[in-house]
């Protein structure tokens, strides 16, 4: 039978990784950057970051979670389909993961990206990545499809819209009180006008924002990297944060990283230590949203998602404007080529150091991928 309409037989669950002990940073850190122009004392500078944390990212522990909440999902639902994972920077490596699959025999899987939003980073780098994984692996090499994105699935924003509300109640202030500041990894301008990112997003916020009655609220962006010459999406949340406290100091800020989906070290270092530490300063009380992480009705979406293309459904859920996602990403779907001053490549969002420019912040990279997907 042709592989292409062989029946699914397995899950890929697909995301960055990360460093799980001190010996693993700069490792990682190499396999993120390279190809890439950046000089050693920048990567050197990120991975203090990570010593900071003791040298472990928590990304790889909650994808574990993540795939332990996931096949309980499946098993509940009568889904009988072993589950497997692959990274793009970090063990386990989606090409050893391939090749595992190939020897247990599989030959067509659906795959979930870490990543809720429509991006290069989020999304197509990923294909390529599976791309190449199949390369290297051969003749006989798992085909692998992707579950459609979940941005506006009702399972994500009823999660995010939890997370939301818990974080109202944690600073004991009414919705109008507040100012609320959702988040996502900025991206290239580059990136940004060839995929649906900021629409995504945009229409995820407003969906949250609207479940928890909040009107006073802006999609901020975090974890710019590249050099100053190179335009990312903006404003950064810390900005907006200093520029309230000048202009009308916020009775509390909430900040939602709506653009991630794991609490892993992006956010950690971004959002709980820097933007914390910018409300501290100027005295506004502050509160993190937590990210979906494996809340139940995120789980549940996933499992949906899955169901979909197993039982080829042509009702799709989907709550707002946009209506259910693709499933099938089209030729020319997040493209991304741009050029730097001097003729030189961009870089890509979760590539922190990316030249000698931007701030030199931790990262998984997850656009989530999260980015980041």
């Amino acid at each position: 039978m042709n592989a292409e309409l062989a029946p699914f037989d397995s899950i890929l669950l697909v995301s960055f990784g990360g460093p799980e002990g001190p010996d693993d940073v700069l490792p990682f850190l190499e396999n993120v950057l390279r190809g890439k122009p950046v000089p050693r004392e920048r990567m050197l500078e990120v991975a203090e970051h990570y010593n900071h944390f003791g040298g472990i990212s928590p990304i790889n522990e909650q994808n574990r979670q993540l795939l332990d909440a996931m096949q309980s999902e499946l098993n509940a639902a009568g889904i009988d389909l072993p589950i497997y994972w692959g990274n793009r920077n970090w063990h386990p490596m989606l090409p050893d993961t391939l090749e595992q699959m190939k020897q247990d025999g599989k030959k067509r899987a659906l795959a979930f990206f870490t990543s809720m939003f429509s991006c290069y980073s989020g999304c197509r780098q990923y294909r390529e990545n599976i791309a190449a994984a199949q390369e290297q692996v051969g003749p006989d090499a798992p085909i692998v499809q992707k579950v459609r994105m979940g941005f506006n699935h009702p399972g994500f924003i009823e999660a995010m819209s939890k997370s939301l509300a818990n974080s109202l109640a944690e600073l004991n202030q009414a919705p109008d009180q507040v100012k609320t500041l959702f988040t996502a990894h900025s991206i290239p301008m580059s990136m940004a006008d060839n995929c649906d990112y900021v629409k995504q997003l945009t229409e995820a916020c407003r969906l949250v924002a609207e479940a928890n009655q909040i009107t006073d609220w802006d999609l901020v962006f975090q974890s710019r990297s590249g050099p100053p010459q190179q335009p990312w999406l903006e404003p950064d949340v810390c900005d907006v944060i200093n520029e309230l406290a000048e202009k009308k100091k916020p009775s509390g800020i909430i900040v939602a990283p709506i653009g991630f989906i794991s609490d892993h070290m992006e956010v950690m270092f971004d959002l709980d230590e820097e933007a914390a530490a910018a409300c501290k300063e100027h005295s506004i009380p502050f509160s993190r949203a937590a990210t979906v992480g494996t809340a139940q009705s995120f789980v549940s979406m996933i499992r949906e998602l899955i169901q979909e293309r197993l039982e080829e459904r042509t009702e799709k859920r989907s709550v707002g404007e946009l209506g259910p996602w693709h499933d099938v990403c089209p030729e020319d779907c997040c493209l991304y080529n741009p050029v730097r001053p001097g003729g030189q490549p961009g870089g890509k969002p979760g590539e922190r150091p990316s030249g000698t420019g931007g701030r030199p912040n931790a990262s998984d990279g997850a656009p989530p991928a999260g980015v980041r997907g």
